[in-house]
C-alpha cells in the first residue's frame, strides 16, 4: 500500500510553468507504476501524463506533450509533473495516482488502472 500526497499547486501566468509533486509513503514506491491526472468541476478526470517503475518510460496525453514532463526519484519517493508554456485549458485539480502489481515497462494511462490516489493539488492558470 502507498499514500500518495500531492504539492506544488498555485496560481500561475499563462505561459508560465510549475512543477508538481507527489510524496508516496512506504519502501516499495519503486513498485508502482506512477499517473497524473487532472479534472476541471463537470468533466471527467483526464489522463495527463504515466511514467513505469524505473522512470525510463512515459506516456503524455497529446493535449500536453511537449508542453508538460513526467519524472520520478525513487531514492526520494516522489514523482514529479513540470508544467511548462502552461494555458488557461490546463486550470484544473492535478492527482497523482498509483499502480501496483506491474512489470517494469508498463505506464497506464486509464483511470480504472490505477490503486491508489493522492487528494489533488489545484493548478490555476490565468490569461
Amino acid at each position: 500500500q502507498v499514500r500518495l500526497v500531492e504539492s506544488g499547486g498555485g496560481l500561475v501566468q499563462a505561459g508560465g510553468s510549475l512543477r508538481l509533486s507527489c510524496a508516496g509513503s512506504g519502501r516499495t514506491f519503486s513498485m508502482y507504476a506512477l499517473g497524473w491526472f487532472r479534472q476541471v468541476p463537470g468533466k471527467a478526470r483526464e489522463f495527463v501524463a504515466s511514467i513505469n517503475r524505473p522512470g525510463g518510460r512515459t506516456s503524455y496525453a497529446e493535449s500536453v506533450k511537449g508542453r508538460f514532463t513526467i519524472s520520478r526519484d525513487n531514492v526520494r519517493n516522489t514523482a514529479y509533473l513540470q508544467l511548462d508554456r502552461v494555458t488557461p485549458e490546463d486550470t484544473a485539480v492535478y492527482y497523482c495516482a498509483a499502480k501496483g502489481g506491474v512489470v517494469f515497462a508498463v505506464t497506464p494511462v486509464d483511470e480504472g488502472d490505477y490503486d491508489y490516489w493522492g487528494q489533488g493539488t489545484q493548478v490555476t492558470v490565468n490569461s
